[in-house]
């Protein structure tokens, strides 16, 4: 489980790195109309929000029903406390497995009706790549606008937790 926990744990520090640094950008910029996967900044955080509460429901066994409202996450701050909340909500759910849980077979219906099972190692690894796609696509949009994008490399998540003291 040890293992999980750190995919998680680097997948919340690399997006929060994100959030900062996004932070610092007035609304036009967050909201600029940028060509990628989504069309802005802000609706792709929108969309990392959504694919980790995803993902945390089909861990669970249950159904999870979108809600990509864009209105519903006006700024920064709702998206980053949601963000939070769930974080909290998926670091509860890995804590508490047995160690044998993590290969254990998740079944899930997608949007298409279409039936994938996986384990939820796999689930865990999963979300953490797909994280990490859209990162990158916030970085070249951050530097689109003229800002610098935060260096989300693992071994930096790695020296960060060692020079923290953990």
């Amino acid at each position: 489980m040890k293992n999980l926990l750190e995919q998680a744990a680097y997948d919340r520090w690399a997006n929060f790195r994100f959030m900062d640094a996004i932070s610092n950008l007035d609304s036009q910029a967050l909201r600029q109309n940028i060509p990628s996967s989504f069309p802005s900044l802000h609706q792709t955080l929108v969309h990392l929000l959504w694919a980790e509460e995803l993902w945390l429901e089909r861990w669970q066994g249950r159904p999870f029903v979108p809600s990509l409202d864009l209105e519903g996450f006006p700024s920064l701050q709702v998206i980053r406390g949601e963000l939070e909340e769930t974080y909290v909500k998926q670091l509860q759910f890995l804590q508490e497995l047995p160690v044998e849980a993590a290969d254990r077979s998740v079944r899930y219906v997608n949007f298409r009706g279409e039936k994938w099972e996986y384990t939820l190692r796999q689930m865990v690894q999963h979300l953490c790549i797909h994280s990490a796609y859209h990162r990158g696509q916030l970085a070249t949009m951050m530097r689109q606008v003229g800002k610098v994008p935060p260096s989300t490399d693992y071994l930096v998540f790695v020296d960060s937790k060692t020079t923290a003291g953990t």
